[in-house]
């Protein structure tokens, strides 16, 4: 497999070895698929409620930061494609520094590190977080419940190919698949191929063709219907 100048990505031969890097509790107890978030909800909300008994925060203002980034719509990541699609300048600035480039647009992610993938004829990119769910949130916002599942965590880095059959998206053979892990710090958006016959089309037009799934690695992006 061709080196990535990030290392994160991982040789699909052989089984994943976890490093450790997210920076997250290993020692929590394990949970079900369907629970696996409740061992940090619970600190989220103990936290929480510590931080307003002690003045630090209001109710009021927790509800309105809960508020503010559950409007956060895969939109946001869309529009950084298409002016990645459109422009070849911006496109240039989003790979070589995602973070910078995205503040053009009105966005940010404060704490982590973005990297935008580009995908190739030759190269398929896909991304998750083996421990947990790291995501780009700011851009994507919260991240589909199979994205969590404990299922696809661990197949999609042993059997990309057939995960990602599943999704209904069959990747050629002479089309590498990269999987790459995120974690605490790093975060990744895939820039998917630009779809053929959409020279005409503006950005607000290419957004529409850009989907959530498309972003993750799960999907391409597809050209209008006739």
């Amino acid at each position: 497999m061709s080196n990535d100048p990030h290392g994160h990505h991982h040789d699909h031969d052989h089984d994943h070895d976890h490093d450790g890097h997210h920076g997250h509790d290993h020692h929590a107890p394990p949970q079900p698929d369907d629970k696996v978030h409740s061992y940090y909800q619970i600190l989220g909300i103990a936290l929480k409620e510590l931080l307003i008994e002690k003045g630090v925060v209001t109710a009021d203002e927790v509800r309105a930061a809960m508020e503010a980034r559950d409007s956060i719509t895969p939109a946001n990541g869309a529009k950084v494609v298409a002016r990645a699609w459109a422009d070849p300048g911006f496109h240039e600035r989003l790979i070589a520094d995602a973070n910078t480039a995205i503040r053009e647009l009105g966005f940010q992610t404060a704490t982590t590190q973005l990297v935008a993938l580009q995908n190739t004829p030759d190269v398929h990119n896909v991304v998750v977080c083996t421990l947990c769910s790291c995501y780009p949130r700011d851009l994507l916002g919260l991240p589909p419940s199979w994205y969590k599942s404990r299922a696809y965590r661990a197949r999609i880095v042993r059997e990309p190919r057939a995960v990602l059959e599943e999704f209904g998206l069959e990747v050629p053979a002479s089309q590498e698949v990269r999987v790459h892990d995120s974690t605490a710090d790093l975060r990744y958006l895939v820039v998917p191929q630009r779809p053929p016959g959409t020279e005409a089309m503006d950005e607000e037009a290419l957004a529409a063709l850009v989907t959530r799934d498309a972003m993750i690695g799960v999907a391409v992006a597809r050209p209008p219907n006739p």
